[in-house]
């Protein structure tokens, strides 16, 4: 097994337990958007399941798994959770929730129909770097990938950039200044994966889910820590796959 084989094992086990950790938080504190948040995390950790599998047998459900939830509802789902946290206007935020939930159940029923092209499947290059040449994506398909991940990477690292402002600004909660500025951080990574893939460095994508899991995760940590005098509410916004 060589290291791209391993990787994204490494990262789906990050992933798995940096979901637990949310759901745990969420069962013990209640909150929607660490609901959400632990739903974009599962998605996350499916799409690197889902390499990991690939690299290792080929499966036409698997592969329409792993666009799914890595190319089209991770971002979307995590960015989610954090507007349910920033936006306090009645309503809206359960409204977007509906629509993002019927717009993946359209993504879903779209990908699992889609035909592949015939083209033979090979395990030692990654499917981020093949994916095209096999599965057939409609036009309906790739405008709700672009739509997806411009929505959930605009509210994810914008709403973790805009707490850690907030944060920055009155001077309070340093903890969770340095957690928003990692957890911005983290999400860039994966979020990067469009660039890499075109320069040619595929295999440079899994170590990028890796590093931004693993930083997204401190920075999870560092902004949840207990605090003297900690605020009532979390403002942590948590990250992804990627992209």
């Amino acid at each position: 097994m060589t290291i791209n084989h391993a990787l994204p094992f490494v990262t789906t086990l990050v992933s798995l337990i940096f979901s637990a950790a949310v759901l745990a938080r969420y069962f013990q504190r209640g909150g929607s958007h660490l609901l959400l948040w632990g739903i974009g995390l599962l998605l996350y950790t499916a799409g690197t399941f889902s390499e990991a599998f690939l690299a290792l047998v080929w499966s036409p459900f698997v592969l329409r798994l792993w666009y799914l939830s890595g190319a089209m509802l991770t971002a979307a789902w995590l960015g989610q959770g954090t507007i349910h946290l920033l936006v306090r206007r009645r309503g809206v935020a359960i409204s977007l929730t509906a629509i993002l939930a019927l717009t993946s159940l359209v993504a879903a029923i779209g990908v699992f129909a889609a035909p592949l092209t015939g083209v033979a499947y090979r395990l030692a290059i990654p499917v981020s770097a093949q994916y095209k040449e096999i599965l057939t994506r409609p036009g309906l398909i790739v405008a709700l990938t672009v739509v997806l991940n411009i929505y959930g990477s605009l509210g994810l690292i914008g709403g973790a950039i805009w707490s850690a402002w907030l944060f920055w600004r009155k001077r309070v909660l340093p903890n969770r200044v340095i957690g928003n500025v990692l957890i911005a951080a983290g999400a860039l990574m994966p979020a990067s994966a469009g660039s890499l893939i075109k320069a040619g460095l595929g295999d440079w994508l899994y170590l990028s889910e890796l590093l931004g899991a693993i930083i997204m995760f401190i920075g999870f940590l560092a902004a949840t820590a207990p605090q003297p005098q900690e605020a009532p509410e979390e403002k942590a916004v948590p990250a992804t796959a990627g992209d």
